[in-house]
């Protein structure tokens, strides 16, 4: 009962925003939200840096706008994490997802705050921003957007209830407000199928993929830059406190590397010396050294403080399939807006 409740809830404030859309703000540069109807683990900020990453790489200037989830301190106004050129904030005033995405995204600015109408004016008075990624925007519908990407998992919202009997924010019929889809973990048939049933018309595959380890410095840790990263094959703990951390785990077995060891933590985990001293002994009972992590986790290890075992964060890259779709909607809008330039390599 609770579950319907919440699901109709959710589809009279959107609909209540739908009917009268003159309010909604308007930034001046264009919006592309990027967001799902789950709470989390659906890989929505590797598609995010994905798309900045693709934006700077064709000389616009993104800015990401993200809501800052679960900061240490909440912090009026607008917080600029990242200026396009350095990182400007700490993990505290930041958040551990706008964090990550100002390292995994050079380039593009990102900016924190509640309200994402003004985190987008600032940036493009003061940051020169051409077009803005709305990340987890989905349900943040007081805001205009000129295209709504909707990442998920196969199954999971055709199957999925919604809170709290399941995990999805809002009813499965919300999906259909997507301009596009992207389902990862399906290849581009079994995406445009899900797409036909849930009603989105555009929808294209993803496919996540580690690269190779790279040390995490901790605050107060002696330098370790140097160490040898573990290769595939080598036997390794790994630790996380993300949404999906199965998934993760998963991944790096594919992937090669012995797990030995796992220590799993709740999503968002700010790491104590208690923390730190658990993996440290899931380490020495496997007879391992090496620590395996997640981009975002490591943000979090670097702030907390001296670490006694080589921690390694494993960076995720995301494709898609077939790779142009997504990209050729964002060229599409950018086109739309008027007044941009075309894309170099876009076709025309």
């Amino acid at each position: 009962m609770l579950d319907i409740l919440y699901a109709e809830a959710a589809r009279w404030r959107r609909r209540a925003v739908e009917r009268h859309p003159d309010r909604r703000r308007r930034l001046a540069r264009p919006v592309i939200s990027v967001g799902n109807l789950s709470v989390g683990g659906t890989g929505k900020s590797p598609v995010v840096a994905a798309l900045a990453r693709w934006l700077v790489d064709r000389g616009e200037r993104p800015a990401i706008l993200s809501r800052g989830y679960r900061r240490a301190v909440d912090a009026p106004g607008v917080v600029v994490v990242s200026d396009g050129h350095a990182v400007c904030a700490g993990l505290d005033r930041s958040g551990d997802e706008p964090l990550m995405l100002a390292r995994a995204a050079p380039g593009a600015a990102v900016c924190v705050g509640a309200d994402r109408y003004l985190a987008g004016v600032l940036a493009e008075r003061a940051l020169g921003a051409t077009v803005h990624l709305l990340d987890d925007g989905f349900q943040h519908v007081g805001l205009a957007r000129d295209l709504d990407v909707l990442v998920t998992t196969l199954g999971e919202i055709p199957n999925g209830r919604v809170l709290p009997r399941g995990r999805l924010r809002e009813g499965a019929d919300a999906a259909a407000r997507a301009h596009v889809m992207v389902v990862m973990g399906a290849t581009a048939g079994a995406a445009a199928a899900e797409g036909w049933t849930l009603g989105v018309g555009l929808a294209c595959g993803g496919s996540r993929t580690l690269g190779l380890p790279e040390p995490v410095m901790a605050r107060g840790t002696a330098a370790e830059a140097h160490l040898p990263p573990p290769e595939p094959g080598a036997r390794v703990v790994v630790t996380c406190g993300i949404a999906n951390p199965r998934r993760f785990i998963d991944e790096v077995t594919a992937a090669g590397w012995r797990v030995v060891g796992e220590v799993v933590f709740p999503d968002h985990r700010r790491f104590s010396a208690r923390d730190i001293a658990r993996i440290s002994a899931a380490a020495a009972d496997a007879g391992v050294s090496d620590v395996l992590t997640t981009d975002k986790d490591a943000v979090r290890f670097e702030a907390a403080g001296p670490l006694p075992f080589p921690l390694f964060r494993v960076p995720m890259t995301v494709s898609f399939d077939p790779p142009a779709l997504l990209f050729d909607s964002v060229v599409a809008v950018l086109r739309a807006a008027g007044g941009q330039r075309p894309l170099a390599g876009s076709r025309s």
